[in-house]
């Protein structure tokens, strides 16, 4: 899922830099040294904020158009682009149950010698997905 919203860039007074206000998200706000900077740090606040809700159950908030967000005297209006499946891939840690078939006598097995279910599958998926990443 990919979102928007609008974000108020203000330029530091003293020295070269920004500071970065998402006005959709209560409290998300970031800076950067340059306007790059700013924009990817302000991208990744945004995204940990709504990765946050998300994972919690609550929907995404809306964001407001473009035109109604005014900035103070120095700032400006520009909109971040949040690929929220690629960083709930990266950061996420919000648990899903799954359910699993496994042979009887493996089950007797397993439990026998106090094996946590959930740990050896996450080990296992976690250990194919780096072998996969690291061969690309």
């Amino acid at each position: 899922m990919r979102l928007t919203y609008p974000a108020i860039f203000y330029p530091w007074q003293d020295k070269e830099g920004f500071t970065v206000e998402v006005p959709d998200l209560p409290g998300c706000v970031s800076e950067g040294d340059t306007l790059a900077e700013a924009i990817l740090m302000g991208t990744d606040a945004a995204s940990g904020w709504v990765l946050t809700e998300l994972e919690d159950g609550k929907p995404a908030p809306a964001a407001s158009p473009i035109k109604k967000v005014k900035p103070e005297a120095g700032g400006f209006v520009s909109m971040l682009v949040l690929d929220m499946d690629a960083y709930a891939e990266k950061y996420g840690n919000k648990a899903v149950r799954k359910n699993l078939t496994i042979p009887a006598w493996l089950n007797t097995y397993a439990e026998a010698k106090h094996i946590n279910f959930s740990q050896v599958l996450q080990d296992s998926l976690t250990s194919i997905y780096q072998q996969e990443i690291a061969a690309s």
